[in-house]
């Protein structure tokens, strides 16, 4: 793994200035990436948009599956170590990434998982519940419990903690990883290295196209590129909130992690530009828009999308390109985010429709 971190030196009391930078050597880290990513040419798209197009391969960070949980489970993992946890909690979607990406972290560092599946998306077939990340979940030993609501933060980090108080009583050490916006974003320094990395890999690019959902992704990446005085626009496709509320939420995750790094948060707030175009009909669902960019990059690149982020995110790519925003011959990053044990949970809605 890059250590170009450990020359961030910044402090609150000195003001906005990013030239010094602030240390994440500080913030215990497991150890589960290999190295960087890959930067990827996308020579067929690139030619048909007529911009020059990338996909930094966040899909390839290789635990479990891969995607970009990993690089986030470092910090979390690494304090829940730390700590002398045995045992991690995490909420998130009947297909979550996050879930399944913990669950194989905790397999990998001898420790146990609980996993908690909220009903964010509803009218599911079967498979939904039954295959992709849900199955490997199964697989790698996590224990799993439910959640009924999808839309409520608070309460499913309260039963998070309320398994963890049973499993204390059992002798057990749990650490709980936070859904809510009431603890600090650890799992957002993993794009604070991204970010740097990706700065290091290619320093030129005009814009990075990434999801935007918990913004602990796309507030990481943000403050990474900021933090290496790079002038690039970071564009934020919603996958789960419409453009304002996205936008209070990534002003929230850039303040807790500002303070994290003990920088000011005001360059990092500045740089916020999200759009919801792709977003409809909702998180987790499939819209003409989504399909047509899940397919367009399958059958002009031989690159899978998941419908949840990265095809939303590539569809959102491909609507900058189509206003504008995006200009013809600018160098364009999009993150792939991974998730692709989500496309079986979603076979039925995919399948239907294909000719």
């Amino acid at each position: 793994m890059f250590s170009f971190i450990a020359h961030l030196r910044s402090r609150k009391t000195e003001g906005p200035t990013m030239t010094q930078k602030s240390s994440l050597d500080s913030f215990p880290r497991a150890q589960l990436m290999t190295g960087p990513t890959p930067l990827e040419r996308l020579d067929r798209l690139s030619s048909e948009l007529g911009i020059d197009l990338w996909l930094k391969r966040d899909d390839l960070t290789g635990l479990g599956f891969g995607g970009n949980k990993t690089r986030q489970l470092e910090f979390y993992l690494g304090d829940a170590l730390k700590q002398g946890a045995d045992t991690i909690l995490i909420t998130g979607a009947v297909q979550s990434n996050f879930v399944r990406s913990a669950a194989a972290a905790a397999a990998k560092l001898g420790m146990q998982s609980v996993l908690q599946l909220e009903e964010r998306v509803p009218d599911m077939g079967e498979e939904y519940y039954s295959s992709g990340n849900v199955l490997l979940a199964k697989i790698s030993g996590a224990e799993h419990m439910s959640y009924p609501e999808g839309e409520d933060e608070a309460g499913a980090d309260a039963a998070l903690h309320a398994r963890a108080d049973e499993l204390k009583s059992q002798g057990r050490k749990p650490y709980v990883i936070h859904l809510g916006l009431n603890h600090p974003p650890l799992g957002a320094l993993g794009y604070v290295v991204a970010g740097q990395e990706l700065c290091h890999q290619m320093p030129d690019f005009d814009a990075v196209v990434v999801p935007s959902g918990s913004g602990a992704t796309h507030g990481g990446l943000l403050a990474g590129v900021v933090l290496e005085e790079n002038a690039s626009t970071v564009f934020g496709v919603c996958v789960r909130r419409d453009r304002n509320k996205q936008k209070a939420r990534m002003n929230t995750v850039l303040q807790k992690l500002a303070d994290l790094l003990e920088i000011d948060a005001a360059p990092l707030q500045d740089g916020i530009n999200v759009l919801d175009e792709a977003l409809p009909p909702g998180y987790g669902k499939l819209s003409g828009m989504t399909r047509t960019a899940l397919e367009k990059m399958a059958r002009t690149e031989g690159i899978f999308l998941d419908p949840v982020y990265s095809a939303k995110t590539f569809a959102g790519l491909l609507h900058l390109v189509n206003t504008g925003e995006i200009q013809p011959g600018q160098k364009v990053v999009m993150l792939h985010t991974g998730g692709l044990p989500a496309l079986f949970g979603y076979q039925n809605e995919l399948v239907n429709d294909l000719p």
